[in-house]
């Protein structure tokens, strides 16, 4: 059976708790109050418990605890994918789309993807390989 990982010895149960009664962010605390009761003694299964858990969660975080310390206990949220389009070329988009299809012109009554990207009606300066890889 696996042992269980050691917790930083930095930090006491007091200093935890203390941590995790200033703290803004209401998951740093839960993890942190978790971690003061490993610290405590309580077993892995009932300290997650306190913190709303799993213990193979609670081990996760006492990972990213001995790596950053309280600080790595703050979810860390990514900011996603970067937009293909540029400002202008999403202004330009919309413009497009608001004013509709014409039928003659793009014979079709409504806009779908596909005749956007192949849209007389669109410009030079909205054609990119990057709009076309959008729709």
């Amino acid at each position: 059976m696996p042992s269980a990982v050691n917790l930083r010895q930095d930090y006491s149960a007091e200093e935890l708790r203390a941590l995790a009664r200033r703290s803004k962010d209401a998951n740093q605390s839960r993890r942190l109050l978790s971690l003061a009761a490993v610290r405590d003694g309580m077993d892995r299964g009932s300290a997650a418990k306190i913190g709303g858990m799993d213990r193979q969660t609670l081990r996760d975080w006492v990972h990213r605890f001995n790596a950053g310390g309280p600080e790595g206990l703050i979810d860390n949220w990514t900011e996603g994918p970067k937009p293909r389009l540029s400002a202008a070329q999403l202004t330009a988009l919309a413009s497009l789309v608001e004013a509709g299809p014409n039928r003659e012109r793009d014979g079709v009554v409504r806009w779908r993807r596909v005749d956007l990207n192949s849209s007389p009606s669109r410009s030079a300066s909205t054609s990119t390989p990057a709009m076309s890889e959008s729709f």
